[in-house]
């Protein structure tokens, strides 16, 4: 398989992100899942042990229903990444 063959990737540009329920999340980079080839986001948590975690890259940017009203599950942060 070559590049020309791979679905198109979702692309999370790197940065800083809130989750809708506060925490701050740095995402490193789009990655691909080895069997399913589907597009997923490479992040970092900002708190605690400061674990990698990845997520399919729809799911990072889908909208989610809170309280009434759609919200971003990550939205882009403007501020600064807290100290580790």
């Amino acid at each position: 398989m070559t590049d020309d063959d791979l679905p198109a990737l979702i692309r999370t540009p790197p940065g800083l992100y809130r989750h809708y329920k506060g925490m701050l999340y740095e995402v490193i980079d789009t990655v691909r899942h080895s069997e399913t080839l589907e597009p997923m986001t490479l992040y970092r948590a900002l708190y605690g042990q400061r674990g990698l975690w990845v997520r399919p890259a729809a799911m990072f940017e889908e909208q989610l229903l809170i309280d009434g009203v759609m919200r971003p599950r990550f939205e882009k942060w403007e501020g600064q990444a807290p100290d580790a």
